[in-house]
């Protein structure tokens, strides 16, 4: 047999292990010969020209997590003080350690046994596949509508939290594999505060921190990358200059963001790291303004036990009384009347803060949430500005949590529309979650129909990229591989390469995921040595279980971008497609209900599986955008609007177009509770009021009444239940014929049927294996299909 160029290199490890006297590991040894099958079968795919990149990364994770297991195996008793650290894992913490280097070495042997099986049908002419393309790290093009790279659009990932302490240079972790784009300041707590961009630059006699300047200026111009502004803390030397400089802080937004010296703080902190990193690299991904903020000002939510808006500042205070003076016109007599008060004027008035919770859809509650909204829009505003005075044009994005805007919860403080509006780059932190949590016995609600709960990702993205269509997506922190509350030792790669398709398909443009923290030898980082007796241990249980103990996700996460890489000028196609149906999203509704988010979610899935791109309209989406980009706006249970979102409608009828509503209940109140007299009325265009409280029925009547809407092909699925389980996408590929992307997120194998609606005979082609399909196929749960339809 021909020797790989590869070859050598395992052979000597193994080779030093067992002249070491080392025993030998029965996992590791197949490891080795199959990576030794796999070197070989490259040599062969090498000399027919095929790409082999795929089997590159997949090697590299081979023999890292063969290390990896080595020094888990060496070093048992730290392994088992990780575990110590989680919550649900800390009862088994032996066990667990004694069994992990083996369960990695087992997980090398499927990924090689899969990666293997396909290189062998490529050989043999089984199966194509295209070549991925090699990323150019240093020359990414960023455009409003993707990232490109050498000509073609590209979907990049790299981890959040990335092996602090170790060089941006260093190829160990910095590479094609893991990833490659180079940060500042992602680092949590203020004891490792290299690279960050944080509130300790600033000298209290005006000048700046030279040496953490430095952290910042040193950096290589090399790569694209992303900033991290921190702003958990605040040095000791302001705090004692103004004692309320923290009053009414939040988790990670540990000041007063209403206090004129932590403005001032701030806005020279933002003016000076504009000018030091100017049109530089590491900002092509943007200044991520905050890390996670929110500001929940109910009582008994559970940030307040780390002192988030416990109470709030004269600084506050006094905004609060300016903003409601002019909501109010300076007409005290109509607040009092709404709050049922008897301030003798603005400056008088008071609120109790944290709120209680049974204010809910008072007038009070409603006024408050939405200054809450002002008040965060006004400081990221200042920030913004700020950067941009000496770096105009700075690219911007604040890492949101989008399950804040599908959750019920509204008091928080964030508008994610007027957020997202500002910044250049749409930011968030989605989450999804592979199987049960580890803190329930039961089924989830999810678990009933679904393979993983992915609701999050495409309900809140439709939003947000209907918000700014013409904007890049940056995931600063996917939450896609564990949560606090969820980690799977086990976790399917057929679930990471259906929710990492899933969030690209619906906007994602880069990611950075939590989170890498083995140091080259396998250690843990730094961070983690030790004991952990900093604020928050949870960074030690989060190791636990994590991806860094998950050669199978790891690789799947590469090999899944290669994929949607090779095809990235269709997934653009299919994600860029228009947006017929609108779905109205009022603010208003979502303060004042208590379940108003879980109810627009019920219509959203119910539209989900029915082959269209979804899309939201507001009342800013409709005087800014282009009303010719959708068919129809549907309301469903959105009783309170204010009279600017009705005039939007009812001018968007007036012009020709077509609102559809579920009942007369919908619309018939003002922002305070206050009835509508008004109703919407036919101009140009029409309302069609169905008369039903049923969002399956305002489906299917919002579909019969624009048929024309829906594509050209008809995909039928039977799974063993009423519900559909898989969601899909068609797209003109402008040769005649169609794109079709389908992802069975059902918890069942899905057979499927796809046919046009003149009965004309399809040809199917997977474009992912290059096989030929018939109309009739099935799809596994988690399963990911891109196909091509001629006719």
């Amino acid at each position: 047999m021909k020797k790989s160029l590869f070859k050598s290199f395992s052979i000597i490890i193994l080779l030093v292990f067992i002249s070491c006297g080392k025993e030998k590991n029965q996992y590791e040894i197949e490891a080795f010969n199959k990576i030794e099958k796999l070197e070989s079968l490259m040599i062969k795919a090498k000399a027919k020209k095929i790409d082999v990149k795929r089997e590159e990364s997949l090697l590299w994770f081979s023999n890292e997590f063969i290390k990896f297991a080595n020094w888990d195996e060496n070093n048992k008793d730290q392994v088992e003080k990780a575990f110590g650290y989680d919550r649900f894992f800390k009862k088994d913490a032996a066990k667990l350690a004694n069994e992990l280097p083996d369960l990695e070495r087992k997980k090398v042997i499927e990924i090689l046994d899969k990666g293997i099986a396909q290189l062998e049908k490529i050989i043999d002419g089984s199966i194509t596949r295209r070549p991925t393309p090699k990323i150019d790290w240093g020359n990414i093009k960023v455009t409003d509508k993707a990232l490109i790279n050498k000509g073609k659009p590209v979907f990049l990932h790299d981890y959040f939290s990335k092996t602090v302490g170790i060089p941006l240079t260093n190829k160990d972790v910095y590479n094609d594999h893991l990833g490659n784009m180079h940060h500042g300041g992602e680092n949590l707590y203020e004891v490792h505060q290299d690279r960050a961009i944080n509130p300790w630059l600033l000298n209290e006699d005006g000048t700046f921190d030279k040496d953490r300047l430095k952290l910042l200026t040193d950096i290589p111009d090399t790569n694209i990358g992303f900033l991290y502004l921190w702003n958990s803390g605040l040095p000791d030397w302001l705090k004692k200059k103004d004692s309320s400089v923290q009053v009414g802080r939040s988790l990670f937004m540990g000041l007063d963001i209403d206090n004129p010296n932590v403005r001032e703080h701030w806005g020279k902190i933002a003016n000076k790291t504009g000018e030091l990193t100017k049109d530089k690299k590491v900002t092509q991904l943007g200044f991520v303004l905050a890390n996670e903020p929110h500001w929940f000002a109910e009582k008994g939510y559970w940030t307040q036990k780390f002192g988030e808006m416990n109470s709030i500042s004269i600084h506050t205070l006094g905004n609060f009384r300016n903003w409601l003076s002019e909501q109010y016109n300076n007409n005290i007599t109509a607040l009092n009347k709404n709050w049922k008060t008897s301030f003798k004027d603005f400056n008088a008035v008071e609120i109790e803060i944290p709120i209680d919770k049974k204010l809910r859809g008072k007038p009070i509650w409603y006024d408050w949430c939405r200054f809450g909204m002002a008040r965060s829009l006004d400081w990221f505003t200042h920030i913004q500005n700020s950067l941009r005075t000496s770096y105009p044009n700075a690219p911007t994005s604040v890492k949101m949590q989008p399950r804040y805007f599908v959750g019920n919860y509204r008091s928080h403080g964030l508008d994610f529309e007027s957020l997202t509006e500002l910044t250049s780059i749409i930011g968030d932190d989605a989450k999804a979650q592979g199987s049960r949590s580890l803190n329930v016995k039961n089924p989830e609600s999810w678990e009933k129909r679904y393979a993983y709960s992915w609701e999050e990702i495409p309900f809140s993205y439709d939003f947000m990229e209907s918000v700014s269509p013409n904007k890049i997506h940056f995931n600063s922190e996917t939450h896609f591989l564990s949560l606090t509350k969820w980690k799977d030792l086990n976790t399917s790669p057929d679930y990471i390469r259906s929710v990492f398709w899933l969030a690209t398909l619906h906007g994602m443009d880069a990611s950075t995921s939590w989170f890498w923290a083995r140091d080259p030898d396998g250690s843990p980082e730094n961070r983690l040595e030790g004991d952990l007796d900093f604020w928050d241990p949870g960074l030690g249980g989060a190791y636990a279980g994590s991806a860094n103990m998950q050669p199978q996700m790891v690789n799947e996460i590469a090999q899944v971008f290669m994929d949607m890489n090779s095809f990235s000028d269709e997934i653009i196609a299919l994600r860029n497609q228009r947006k017929p149906i609108r779905l109205f999203y009022s603010e208003t509704s979502a303060i004042n209900k208590k379940q108003h988010m879980t109810s627009l979610f019920e219509l959203y899935e119910s539209f989900y599986f029915e082959g269209l791109s979804m899309g939201y309209a507001t009342e800013k989406i409709i005087k800014k955008q282009d009303n010719s980009n959708w068919d129809a706006i549907v309301v469903y249970d959105t009783q309170f609007v204010t009279d600017d979102e009705f005039n939007a409608l009812q001018n968007y009828v007036n012009k020709g177009g077509t609102v559809i509503i579920d009942n007369t209940k919908s619309l018939s109140k003002n922002e305070y509770g206050q009835a509508r007299k008004k109703r919407l009325k036919n101009g140009k265009g029409k309302v069609v009021v169905l008369k039903t409280k049923s969002y399956e029925e305002v489906k299917q009547k919002s579909l019969a009444l624009l048929d024309n809407v829906l594509p050209e092909i008809i995909l039928t699925e039977s799974n063993g239940t009423t519900d559909k389980g898989c969601t899909w996408r068609v797209v003109d590929n402008q040769k005649g014929g169609y794109w079709v992307n389908i992802l069975n997120i059902g918890k069942n194998n899905a057979k499927l049927n796809l046919s046009f609606k003149n009965d004309k005979k399809l040809n199917i082609t997977n474009m992912i294996t290059g096989e030929k399909l018939n109309a009739d196929f099935n799809l596994k749960p988690q399963g990911v299909l891109l196909l091509e339809i001629s006719k």
